[in-house]
């Protein structure tokens, strides 16, 4: 092999390793930021066969109804608790801070945030369905039998309960 052949060899392995070592770094930093989508029910029965539960302090998405009569708000400060139900069952919710004006019982909700103890998600961010025509794909595939029983036919497993 002539020098300028060789040199030519070098530069492509080392381009080739940087595009390989860049490529892995961004995945890894973007795999940090994902914020898998569950329903109420995959949270407490698991997505099925090859999807386990969430863990806790786990960052997730949840979507589903607000169960009506279940939003409690704390007279002292922001925080609100309230259950989010589809027809697999019911999550409770926290978040500390203001709701959006669309927020209300037995309406959409998706919040955003960390399972704790319990099967609670504590949310950083709760959005709220924003018009009767538009239902984003995943929480309308998500919610498509959420209306085949009444919200008070839900039961929220106690703390410290497990099925398994």
């Amino acid at each position: 092999m002539n020098p300028r052949r060789k040199s030519r060899l070098y530069l492509a392995i080392v381009v080739l390793i940087g595009v390989v070592l860049t490529s892995t770094l961004v995945l890894y930093a973007l795999r940090s930021n994902i914020d898998l989508f569950y329903t109420p029910g995959e949270i407490l029965l698991g997505k099925g066969e090859k999807h386990e539960k969430p863990e806790v302090g786990q960052r997730l998405r949840i979507g589903g109804m607000v169960m009506p009569g279940s939003v409690k708000r704390d007279p002292q400060s922001l925080q609100v608790s309230f259950k989010v139900y589809d027809a697999r069952g019911a999550i409770d919710v926290t978040y500390d801070g203001i709701l959006p004006d669309l927020f209300r019982e037995g309406q959409g909700v998706v919040a955003q945030g960390v399972l704790g103890e319990g099967n609670v998600v504590n949310a950083r961010e709760v959005l709220a369905k924003h018009d009767e025509k538009y239902t984003p794909p995943e929480v309308a595939d998500a919610m498509k039998d959420n209306h085949q029983r009444p919200a008070e036919a839900y039961v929220t497993p106690q703390a410290g309960s497990s099925k398994s």
